[in-house]
C-alpha cells in the first residue's frame, strides 16, 4: 500500500433495504405473523417478553390494559393473570422505567442499574429535609412492606386525581427509580412497594456490576433485535437511553448524550450493522445475520402503547403510517376516536378501530371503524371481523355492536352478520 492509498478513507459499502423489506422484517422482528395457537399459554407471554424485551404498562382500561394486548396481538386468546403471574410471582420479570414504565425481563436488570445509579447520584444533593422524609419512606417500607404509596403513614394527601401525587408517592417513587425499592405486586393495579432485595431475586441483585456504557450498548442491541431496522434515534427511544431522567439533576440539566457514538462503536465490533433503506437519509442498523421473511401475512389489532406504536416517526417510515393517540385531544377535534387501535393486515396498516368493552353490557363496542387508503374494503372487513371476536371471546364480552362512524362499518357489519 502506498501512502495516498493509506490516507484515503476507507468507503463502506452498506447493504441496501426496499421499504418492502424492511417492513417485513420489522414485523418478524417484532413477533408478528407467526401461526397463531389454539389457545395461547404462559410460554406464549413469555415469548413476548422475551422478543420485545420490553412491556409497556399503562392504566387506560377502556378495552383492556395495554401491557396485556401485545401477547393477544401475537398469539391471540391467553389467561391475562399469566403476565402478572411472571411478573408477580414466578419473578422472571420486574417493573421498570424502560420505553416507559414497563415488564422487562429480569436478566435486564444489571444493564437498568446505570439509570437506578444515576437516579442516586442526581439526588445526592438534595436538601437534608427533603432526604430525611425519603429515608424515613424507605425505612417504613422496610418495616411494613409491601405497601401501596396511600398507606404510607406520613405521606400526606394527594393534590389532584392524576399527577397531584402526595409527599409519599413522590418519596416512593424515587426510592423506586433509584432501584432501592421495587414492586413487589399490584393491588386494582396500584403499585406495592417493598425492598429490592425482598422482590429482585438474589443471584440478580449479586451479578457482576455492568459498565453504564457496556449497559446501553446492550439495550441498543436488544432495541435494534426487536424492531428489526432503525435510525440510530429510532432504536435509541426504545428504551429511552437518551432520556431526561437517565442522569439527571434535580433542575432536569443533564450533559449532552453521545449515543451515537456506541453505534459507530457497536458496528466497528461487529454487534450491529449499518444498511441503507430506501427513502431514508440517514443510515440504519441491523443485528447481524438477521433473516428477511420472503412474505409476511399478519392479522393483528395492537395497542397504541405496543412496540410497533412507540415512535411515531419510525411508524411512518416504515409503515406509511401515521399515528396518533386521541385520548387527550378534545372531543371535536378527534379524527378517529378516542382509544383507537391500528389493524395489521399482510404487512401494512389497513384499519383503525375505536374500541370500548362495555363490560356492564358484556359488548364489545366498535364506535368507529376507517379504512386505510389502498386497501380493499371488503377484505379488510372480512379479516378485521374475525380478530374482532377473538378479541371479544378473550374478553369475555358476549356481543359485538358496531356504531355508525367511519368509512368501513357498513361492511364491518355486513362482514359481522355473516361470521
Amino acid at each position: 500500500m502506498n501512502v495516498s492509498d493509506a490516507r484515503r478513507p476507507r468507503v463502506e459499502t452498506l447493504t441496501t433495504l426496499s421499504l418492502v423489506e424492511a417492513r417485513r422484517l420489522a414485523l418478524s422482528s417484532l413477533g408478528f405473523g407467526a401461526k397463531k395457537p389454539t389457545r395461547a399459554g404462559t410460554s406464549h407471554v413469555r415469548a413476548t417478553a422475551a422478543r420485545l424485551s420490553a412491556i409497556q404498562i399503562d392504566s387506560v382500561n377502556i378495552l383492556a390494559r395495554a401491557h396485556y394486548l401485545p401477547t393477544f396481538s401475537r398469539y391471540g386468546a391467553y389467561r391475562m393473570s399469566a403476565l402478572d403471574d411472571l411478573a408477580h410471582r414466578k419473578r422472571e420479570l420486574f417493573e421498570y422505567w424502560g420505553h416507559a414504565a414497563c415488564f422487562l425481563p429480569i436478566e435486564l436488570y444489571p444493564f437498568m442499574r446505570w439509570r437506578m445509579n444515576g437516579q442516586i447520584e442526581a439526588w445526592a444533593g438534595i436538601h437534608k429535609k427533603r432526604s430525611a422524609f425519603i429515608e424515613t419512606v424507605y425505612r417504613e417500607v422496610a418495616e411494613r412492606g409491601p405497601m401501596s404509596a396511600g398507606e404510607i403513614s406520613i405521606g400526606g394527601k394527594s393534590t389532584g386525581s392524576w399527577w397531584g401525587w402526595s409527599k409519599g408517592k413522590r418519596a416512593i417513587e424515587l426510592l423506586f427509580s433509584q432501584g432501592r425499592v421495587a414492586v413487589a405486586g399490584r393491588r386494582n393495579f396500584e403499585r406495592l412497594y417493598d425492598l429490592s432485595e425482598r422482590v429482585i431475586p438474589r443471584a440478580v441483585l449479586d451479578a457482576k456490576p455492568v459498565a453504564d456504557r457496556d449497559a446501553k450498548k446492550e439495550l441498543l442491541i436488544r432495541a435494534t433485535r426487536a424492531m428489526g431496522v432503525g435510525t440510530a434515534k429510532d432504536i435509541a427511544q426504545y428504551f429511552q437511553v437518551d432520556a431526561w431522567w437517565d442522569r439527571s439533576s434535580v433542575n432536569g440539566r443533564r450533559p449532552p448524550a453521545k449515543t451515537h457514538l456506541l453505534f459507530d462503536e457497536l458496528a466497528e465490533d461487529g454487534r450491529l450493522e449499518r444498511v441503507r433503506v430506501e427513502g431514508w437519509k440517514q443510515p440504519a442498523y441491523v443485528v447481524p445475520g438477521t433473516n428477511i421473511p420472503r412474505s409476511i401475512d399478519v392479522r393483528a389489532i395492537v395497542s397504541p402503547f405496543d412496540p410497533v406504536l412507540w415512535q411515531r416517526q419510525w411508524t411512518n417510515a416504515v409503515f406509511d403510517f401515521a399515528y396518533q393517540i386521541e385520548i387527550y385531544v378534545p372531543a371535536p377535534k378527534r379524527l378517529y376516536g378516542y382509544y383507537v387501535l391500528p389493524f395489521l393486515m399482510g404487512d401494512r396498516f389497513a384499519a383503525r378501530v375505536d374500541l370500548k368493552a362495555e363490560r356492564k353490557a358484556s359488548t364489545l363496542i366498535v364506535h368507529a371503524a376507517h379504512i386505510e387508503e389502498r386497501h380493499n374494503t371488503d377484505a379488510v372487513a372480512e379479516a378485521l371481523a374475525g380478530e374482532l371476536r377473538s378479541m371479544a371471546a378473550w374478553l369475555s364480552l358476549e356481543s359485538l355492536t358496531v356504531g355508525p362512524k367511519g368509512n368501513l362499518t357498513r361492511a364491518l357489519r355486513s362482514a359481522l352478520k355473516h361470521r
